[in-house]
């Protein structure tokens, strides 16, 4: 019996009772012939994107460059991947494939990475990337943690130096060490040299 990694993921989530549910769950799925899901799936979400084949057009890139390319797409299924990574891990996803092809079909046709991502924007809007362009509104969420960041290590810094500088109270100044080897006077010496002589018991 094989599980489906959506079977698997909804399992794990919803702890040891949705586990032996999707396991006694997933033969009955299989003889009737219908893929065991426990994510929401919107298989209606596909939309096609196209254009002409370029006169005497060649693929625009390679089989490996095309994966990497499918890596910056998200998947419209439901689920939170790319595209490579829906159509090889989950073969219940009706949606992954499509948008494959797709895109196998603008790289045989001449058509670059930049142009087949322009063309994917046009059909789904910025919700088809990955990770969203880094221009208007969007290019403040890229920036701002390093703003916050550099403003935040200046403000450390100026209240570090400011604390340096600030003068001790003055009910809390350091005491003067005594110095030590003080030199006594004659008339000190005198009458220790008398205190002494008095106390010799010869």
């Amino acid at each position: 019996m094989i599980l489906s990694r959506r079977t698997f993921l909804g399992a794990a989530a919803t702890g040891l009772a949705g586990a032996v549910s999707a396991v006694v769950a997933a033969p009955l799925g299989a003889q009737d012939g219908k893929p065991t899901m426990s994510g929401p799936m919107d298989e209606g979400a596909y939309k096609p994107v196209t254009r002409p084949a370029r006169a005497g057009a060649a693929p625009s890139m390679t089989d490996d460059a095309r994966d990497a390319l499918e890596h910056r797409i998200h998947c419209q299924c439901g689920c939170t991947l790319d595209v490579y990574t829906c159509r090889t891990t989950d073969f219940t996803c009706p949606v992954s494939p499509s948008m494959h092809r797709d895109i196998a079909q603008l790289v045989a046709g001449g058509y670059s990475a930049d142009e087949i991502i322009q063309a994917f924007q046009g059909a789904y809007g910025d919700k088809v990337l990955m990770a969203p362009p880094r221009v208007g509104f969007n290019w403040a969420g890229y920036t701002t943690p390093f703003v916050v960041l550099a403003v935040g290590a200046v403000g450390v810094a100026v209240l570090m130096g400011r604390w340096r500088r600030r003068p001790a109270p003055a009910g809390l100044a350091a005491p003067v060490a005594a110095p030590v080897g003080l030199a006594a006077t004659p008339d000190e010496l005198r009458r220790l040299a008398d205190a002494v002589r008095r106390d010799d018991p010869e």
